[in-house]
């Protein structure tokens, strides 16, 4: 009886196992691989006991199939899709479908995290996203800007695997006196401070912070946050859980 959650998105595909009744991002396993490495991942699935699987996918149609491809023969699929509403979350886009199902996924696992609050939801991959959800569990929207190494890429190419910044260490000073410094520092507080922005504006009373680049940016925030591994997994898991 176990349960695949994917969420494929346009680097990597996040996946994990959760058995009945675990607790949001209590996963039996979990990974994250390339497109290129789908196939060998998949061949792991087949022996997994997997009687159903959520994927929640924004790589494309090819993806989707190579997925598809993958998953163990005759157990339940279904293929996330943004709705009026699903788990005690209703969407606030002006076109319900039009909303990533990878936010809609992700704006359920806060709230699922963070219940009767005021809450914003940072995925920080490819781009970054930024998004509201209210106290009484309406998805407002959000922002979409460029990820991490997409802003620093931008500007220098060889800046954008930030060499000097480690995941959990304390971000460059403000002011870079040399030039990879500034760089670093002018990407890192352009995602801290759209973030920022974002509480200041909602009022929130939780912030939660995912995604490869999380523990990079989440050093440069100022307020209170958390940081929550593969946020888009645990909002699939609730929804599945609801179901």
């Amino acid at each position: 009886m176990t349960l695949l959650l994917i969420d494929a998105g346009n680097t990597r595909i996040k996946w994990a196992l959760a058995a009945p009744g675990a607790a949001l991002g209590k996963w039996e396993q979990c990974g994250a691989v390339e497109h290129a490495g789908l196939d060998a991942v998949g061949a792991g699935w087949r022996h997994a006991g997997i009687t159903r699987a959520i994927v929640s996918n924004v790589a494309g149609a090819a993806v989707r199939e190579r997925i598809a491809q993958a998953l163990p023969a005759g157990i339940d699929v279904e293929w996330f899709a943004s709705v009026e509403e699903r788990a005690g979350l209703r969407n606030g886009y002006r076109n319900p479908g039009q909303l990533g199902c990878d936010r809609f996924s992700a704006a359920i696992g806060a709230r699922a995290l963070a219940p009767g609050q005021d809450v914003i939801v940072a995925t920080c991959g490819t781009a970054t996203t930024v998004d509201a959800i209210s106290a009484d569990g309406r998805f407002i929207g959000g922002m979409i800007l460029p990820g991490l190494a997409l802003m620093a890429g931008a500007l220098a190419s060889n800046t954008a695997q930030l060499p000097q910044v480690a995941p959990g260490a304390a971000p460059p000073p403000v002011f870079g006196d040399n030039t990879h410094d500034a760089i670093v520092s002018g990407c890192l507080s352009a995602q801290a401070g759209a973030i920022e922005r974002a509480c200041a504006a909602h009022g929130a009373t939780a912030c939660i912070v995912s995604g490869g680049a999380a523990p990079y940016i989440a050093p440069a925030l100022t307020l209170a946050h958390r940081v929550v591994d593969n946020i888009v997994l645990v909002g699939l898991h609730a929804a599945a859980g609801a179901d």
